[in-house]
């Protein structure tokens, strides 16, 4: 006596898996790729990857080592790295960013993790 075939999976249960195959597929992309861009043919040259996604927070200039492509900062909460305020060195991701900058200034800057480093995408004195 042959064995009876399961049944084929109701069609709505296969159209949720691939919805929910699509959202989690979205998720891992990263924002500036979802768009469409390329950080690294970005039209400014050397800005890191999501320098578009992170937002600009207040800070304080305390040094600025143009040797070494570094800035250090005295700044409020960086939320989108889940930091506090805090007064800490950070890469540049173009040592251009610092001409113009000197300790004492405010600033708005955008850093991201870039490479294992905190690095500023922008920095813009505040006048």
């Amino acid at each position: 006596m042959p064995m009876p075939t399961p049944a084929p999976a109701p069609m709505p249960c296969l159209r949720l898996l691939a919805a929910a195959l699509a959202l989690g597929a979205a998720a891992l992309v990263p924002p500036a790729a979802a768009q469409g861009k390329d950080a690294s043919h970005d039209h400014h040259g050397a800005a890191a990857p999501a320098a578009a996604a992170a937002p600009l927070v207040e800070g304080e200039v305390r040094k600025v080592d143009k040797a070494k492509g570094r800035i250090t900062l005295q700044h409020g909460p960086l939320a989108h790295l889940g930091m506090g305020a805090m007064t800490m060195a950070f890469k540049v991701a173009d040592p251009e960013l610092l001409d113009g900058v000197k300790a004492g200034d405010k600033v708005r800057f955008a850093a991201v993790q870039h490479e294992g480093a905190l690095t500023v995408t922008a920095l813009q004195p505040v006048r």
